[in-house]
Parts: structure tokens; sequence; C-alpha cells
């Protein structure tokens, strides 16, 4: 008898660890797409263990990705309060995160689902480079946003946002790319280039230091800052030159490479979806400030 009760106690005595260990069933990069007023609110959830809790990134509809600070996570729910006035409350269950969002007195149904990983090979050939702005007109784009305030149009051969008021997306959706344009981009100016419509290459001449690294120009926007600091050159042309395979993305600016084959975690502020596995356009922000111009605007696929 004393024989079997030392068994018993050794096998509790191991089983208590392993329980301890059991995963989060939160723990992974989530994607959510809210009813809003304009469509579709893209959200996304980061949590990875740490230190025996978990630590939990937010992406908003708009701004940049960032710490939740107060939260509480009880078995398969989730609890989050993410300001104010502002409450997520989520259950974990095959795979999915469901739930309500509380904003003061309006609540607003949740469902998240986890984001594809999209690790693919790089193609082993590029197509030729193609058009998509003709420098004659807005065929092959449309307004989206404050279409009511659209102030893009084409003069002397330049795509041109004249100020603030709607975005400006192609009618066109890719998946893979290499793509290239040039951009003259004022002082005190922002904007961004979203790639697949989800994340956003930063396009900004604020104030010096009035944003960290990671939301200056030719970041992604809240994600990956570029490992070369290049001079500011509001006002004058410059060149952008991006790939983007899966997840990846590779950033040469003016020439430099910026952003070397980077993991782009997930969605950025202004994302017009959540699907991170679909195909998406390309759209430029002019709901932010007016001012700038763009020019030779291509983009090559990959062979199949």
């Amino acid at each position: 008898m004393q024989k079997f009760f030392s068994v018993a106690a050794l096998s509790a005595a191991l089983l208590v660890p392993l329980a301890a260990q059991t995963p989060s069933p939160f723990v992974g990069r989530w994607d959510f797409n809210l009813k809003a007023s304009r469509g579709v609110g893209a959200n996304w959830l980061g949590v990875t263990p740490k230190d025996g809790n978990l630590e939990i990134w937010f992406q908003p509809t708009g701004g940049n990705v960032y710490k939740v600070k107060d939260f509480k996570a009880s078995g398969s729910h989730l609890t989050l309060n993410l300001s104010k006035n502002l409450v997520w409350e989520l259950d974990a269950s095959r795979n999915k995160l469901t739930g309500t969002q509380k904003r003061g007195d309006a609540t607003t149904p949740l469902e998240g689902v986890r984001a594809p990983d999209l690790k693919r090979k790089e193609p082993k050939a590029w197509g030729k480079p193609q058009p998509l702005f003709n420098g004659k007109d807005l065929t092959g784009w449309e307004p989206i946003g404050d279409t009511a305030n659209n102030h893009w149009v084409v003069k002397d051969g330049l795509l041109v946002n004249e100020e603030h008021g709607a975005n400006l997306k192609t009618t066109r959706s890719f998946q893979d790319f290499k793509a290239h344009f040039e951009v003259n981009c004022p002082d005190h100016a922002n904007s961004g280039f979203y790639l697949r419509g989800r994340y956003e290459v930063q396009l900004e001449y604020e104030p010096v230091d009035s944003e960290p690294p990671e939301r200056r120009m030719g970041s992604i926007y809240g994600r990956i800052a570029p490992k070369v600091d290049l001079p500011r050159k509001p006002g004058e042309w410059e060149t952008f030159d991006v790939t983007l395979v899966g997840r990846y993305v590779t950033v040469v600016r003016n020439g430099v490479p910026t952003i070397d084959h980077q993991e782009i975690e997930g969605i950025t502020g202004g994302a017009l979806d959540a699907n991170e596995g679909e195909p998406g356009p390309f759209y430029i922000q002019g709901d932010h400030t007016g001012g700038l111009k763009f020019r030779n605007i291509t983009v090559a696929e990959a062979k199949r």
C-alpha cells in the first residue's frame, strides 16, 4: 500500500507543473472586424505569455498599436479596460474570440479569428512593373471615406491631394508584390501609403521628434522603425520601393534599404479591414493633411 501511495503522490506532483504551464487560450494574434458607422472598423490583439502572466498589445481602428496595462484573464474569459469608457469582454472557444465592446452606453458584438501566419517563400521571379497611375486622370482609383470632400486631382501629370478630405484607393487588389512610388511631402504634412489596405507606410514631415521612430517617415506605422535615419527632405521628391511577401516587408527609400525583410505583426491604424489572409488594394491617406504629390506609381506581381 505504501508503494501505491508513493507512486500516486509522485504522479500528482508531476501533474501540477504541467497544469500550471497550460497556455492561455488567448495567446496568439487576433483579427477583428467591427461594425462601424462607415463600414468596418478593423482591430487587432497580440497576446504573448510573459513572466507567468500575459502581455497584450491592442491596435484600435485608428492610431497606433499600444500595450494594454489594465486587463484581467481568468480561464477562458478576458476583460480589457482599453480606456476610460472603452471595455472589451472576450471569451475564447474553438480558436475564436467572441464577446462585446462597451463604449459608454453603446454595446457592439465582437468576433476575433486567429491571424494567418502568412509565411510564404519569395517568388522565383517577378513580372514587369505595371503603372497604377496613368498621369492623366484617376482611372484605376476611387475616393473612399469622406467622399463628399474628395480633393484628389491630376495636375501636370502628378497625383495631388489638394487638401484634407477623402482617401484614395486602387480599384484592383493585390497579394504579394513589388511596389514603386515617388512622393513629394511638404513640411507639416501627414499621409500614408497602405499595402493591401492594411499596413501603412508612413509619409510625414511633422516637427522633428514629435513622434517616435516607428511612426516617422518611412516606417510601417507603429510597427517597424526604419533601421536608417535618412535626412529629411520636405518639399522634395523621394522614392520608395516596397516588397511585400506574406507579412514580410522590405522598404528601400531613396535607394537606401531601411527595412529589410521584417515581419509586420498585424494591421496598422486606418486599415480597411482585418482580413489579413486576403488580397487588398493600395490606398493613400487624404484625411490627415493635403499637399502631397505622387508620381510613377507601379506594381510588379509574382510570376505564376
